[in-house]
């Protein structure tokens, strides 16, 4: 048994914020009746398919650490409340990431799996996103690929999972149902884009054989809607460049190419008076936005989603609600001084429903299953 039942306040909190934002859904009182039986009866309830979609997409107004919010109507909500089993959960994963993804035009999308219950716990993924690169430890102590992922690579390959040693491995998903034993997800390559970077300018550039998939999916938060959690609803948009060129492709504890970039561009790095990390970050990301604009792949970049966010907060200041924002994640990983967001404050309420992190789930089996997809 779980340690609580769903808290009828928040319930009823979010119903009463579904029927004032959709009056046309009517029957407010009657469905905080049906509401409040249910709970009674069950320790929970279930949303309807229209509280569902407007709770996914509330979710991801609320976000306070998203810039990319202007379009939150536009979110496109995958009802998979029904399926339960592991080998579910993996299909559902890979078709996400199908549809998701399209024909590089990509479409923000949620897929939402069963939720925790008073009786049962719903399913969860193991990695932080979708699709992740594995950080290879070698007998040198080095680490080959993204090192940030360097635990969940010693997870997979404890439970199995072998790789290549490339920097570049997709990571498989680690996926723990409800009831059973965990199972690996081995991705199949046409649910995984991929842009291979190179430079407008500098033909050496793609020697560097740096590349990064076109759909970052989170599928380690919890998406919780008027007091019931969906732990495995993992959601998309699209990237901003700064992301991969200013933190994935820069950052030490990451892929850490800025020296790299530097040297082959001839700039001295022997002080940091010449602000060659500067230098080399834009030229890293004039490559990033560069190559997926060449792919045909959607990207945005940070002043463009800059001045759509004061757009998305002006919409929602003229619409009477909140518009909550974290500065420190608003504001771009690179010339945050001259992007618009730079020069405010933001409110920074926690509001519901949202996207959140759960709690560790449960100690893993030491024997899963192996899924190709």
């Amino acid at each position: 048994m779980l340690e609580r039942t769903t808290d009828l306040r928040e319930a009823e909190r979010f119903i009463r914020l579904f029927h004032a934002e959709n009056p046309q859904a009517g029957g407010l009182q009657a469905r905080l009746r049906d509401v409040s039986r249910d709970v009674a009866r069950h320790g929970t309830y279930t949303h309807t398919y229209e509280e569902l979609e407007f709770g996914a997409r509330v979710a991801w107004r609320n976000s306070n650490r998203c810039i990319g919010r202007l379009y939150w109507r536009s979110l496109k909500v995958r009802d998979r409340r029904q399926v339960s089993t592991a080998e579910g959960v993996a299909l559902e994963c890979v078709e996400h990431l199908r549809v998701a993804t399209g024909n590089g035009r990509i479409r923000p999308t949620v897929t939402v799996l069963p939720p925790d219950t008073p009786a049962l716990r719903g399913p969860r993924i193991l990695n932080d996103q979708l699709i992740r690169y594995a950080g290879h430890r070698t007998q040198e102590g080095r680490i080959v690929g993204d090192r940030r992922n360097a635990e969940l690579t010693d997870l997979a390959k404890a439970l199995g999972w072998q790789g290549r040693s490339g920097r570049f491995d997709v990571l498989p998903l680690i996926i723990q149902p409800s009831l059973g034993d965990p199972l690996l997800c081995n991705l199949p390559g046409d649910a995984v884009l991929e842009v291979p970077l190179t430079h407008p300018e500098y033909q050496w550039f793609e020697e560097l054989g740096l590349r990064w998939h076109a759909v970052p999916a989170i599928s380690d938060m919890c998406l919780e809607i008027g007091g019931i959690c969906y732990p495995c609803a993992p959601f998309n948009g699209w990237y901003m460049g700064t992301e991969i060129g200013a933190r994935n492709f820069a950052d030490a504890d990451r892929y850490d190419q800025l020296k790299v970039v530097a040297e082959r561009l001839g700039l001295d790095t022997s002080t940091e008076r010449t602000l060659w990390r500067d230098h080399a970050l834009v030229e890293l990301n004039v490559a990033v936005l560069h190559s997926f604009e060449r792919a045909g792949v959607t990207m945005t970049d940070h002043h463009t989603e800059s001045r759509r966010f004061l757009t998305h907060l002006s919409r929602e200041e003229k619409a009477g609600r909140v518009c909550p924002a974290d500065w420190s994640w608003i504001v771009p990983p690179m010339s945050g001084g001259v992007t618009p967001v730079f020069h405010r404050y933001y409110d920074t309420s926690v509001l519901s429903p949202a996207f959140v992190h759960h709690r560790q789930p449960p100690s893993l089996p030491s024997a899963p299953r192996t899924w190709f997809g």
